[in-house]
């Protein structure tokens, strides 16, 4: 039978209870951390990739390399066009299902030296280990002190690295290589935690689709300049023939619409729109992978594309028509969709009509 105070010790605290409706929705989010450790093989490569991106704001080049003759070099950062004969950083990508240990190592550690030694590149001037489960206890501090971590080396040098080096040849700490190694700084040797793989990642436009949490604030679009840049050109031309078509006068330049205050007000109207649409781009190119912005725009012009094609009275007519469509758009499978506003739909189209993808005023009428 089954006591009062049994039943007390299986009930649930308050704090247990406590939940949001996102809870209910979604369940306790998991920490980003917690999550690249159960990471798929094919997930912690997509990570990686993803993740390397965010390289290129501290490096001239980045490059991925991998497979048999790597060299024991896995993703590469150049500081100059000189490459591996110039300053470059080599980062390690592991993935076990352990923390790394420093018997997983030793090899890597082996092909650096060995590989330098032979002229295939310069040392890199750091080395960084990153895992999928992160580093082990034993092997940081290892990498924390230098030389304790040559001697263990040295020590692990027959039994890791002699014949697993290369396939073709033993590498025998002896001669000439035995004072390359003796000489070698291992204080090159460090790590990257899962934290610093995060925060890195989190300056990439991966970020928010691989762990959510939602898009950053977006910042205020820029007004438009008072005299239009080169980039508006097209689709201030189409403006102009449209306000033409309507007008029965041709527009020569926007000059000519201060003698018709509502279309002027027209006028400036569209250029905020097409600058939030900018704005939206240039956030996008941040915030989201690459591809995301144009596939908006792909949206955004099947979703107004008939209006603009159908029977109009004039060329205002069509843009306005357009323009009312774009609004009512309801772009809910974009990740961009929960920052897009109704005015960077319709400067969408402006961005459109600057590649001649929507006409105002067709040739065929």
């Amino acid at each position: 039978m089954i006591k009062d105070d049994d039943l007390k010790e299986i009930t649930p605290t308050p704090a247990t209870c406590s939940a949001s409706p996102e809870h209910v929705t979604s369940g306790v989010p998991v920490p980003k951390v917690m999550r690249i450790r159960t990471f798929s093989p094919d997930d912690w490569e997509d990570f990686i990739e993803e993740w390397s991106t965010s390289l290129s704001a501290t490096y001239l080049k980045v490059r991925r390399f991998g497979g048999s003759g790597d060299l024991g070099v896995d993703i590469a950062g150049f500081t100059s066009e000189f490459g591996f004969q110039g300053i470059w950083d080599n980062y390690q990508c592991k993935r076990y299902d352990h923390p790394l240990r420093p018997s997983d190592i030793w090899v890597e550690i082996g092909k650096v030296i060995y590989y330098s030694f032979k002229g295939g590149y310069l040392p890199p001037r750091q080395h960084f280990f990153v895992a999928s489960r992160g580093i082990g206890t034993s092997l940081e501090q290892l990498l924390n002190k230098p030389d304790k971590l040559k001697f263990k080396a040295r020590e692990n040098w027959e039994k890791h690295c002699e014949k697993a080096i290369t396939s073709t040849e033993k590498i025998p700490l002896i001669g000439d290589f035995e004072v390359y190694f003796d000489a070698f700084d291992f204080s090159i040797f460090t790590s990257k935690s899962h934290v610093e793989l995060i925060e890195d990642h989190s300056t990439t436009g991966y970020h928010a689709v691989r762990f959510g949490g939602g898009l950053p604030p977006r910042p205020n679009p820029d007004k438009p300049p008072a005299t239009p840049a080169q980039m508006e050109s097209r689709y201030i031309r189409q403006l102009l023939n449209a306000y033409g078509d309507h007008l029965g006068a041709p527009m020569s330049d926007p000059v000519a619409l201060d003698a018709h205050a509502p279309i002027k007000r027209d006028f400036l109207r569209q250029r905020e729109r097409f600058y939030h649409a900018e704005s939206l781009r240039n956030f996008a190119r941040d915030t989201v992978p690459k591809g995301t912005f144009a596939a908006l725009q792909d949206e955004v012009c099947h979703g107004v594309i008939d209006i603009c094609e159908g029977h109009h009275l004039n060329g205002l007519e069509r843009m306005r028509a357009t323009m009312t469509q774009a609004a009512a758009l309801s772009l809910t499978a974009n990740p961009l969709s929960s920052v897009t506003k109704k005015q960077d739909c319709q400067g969408i189209c402006h961005q459109l009509a600057n590649e001649d993808r929507l006409t105002w005023v067709p040739d065929d009428g």
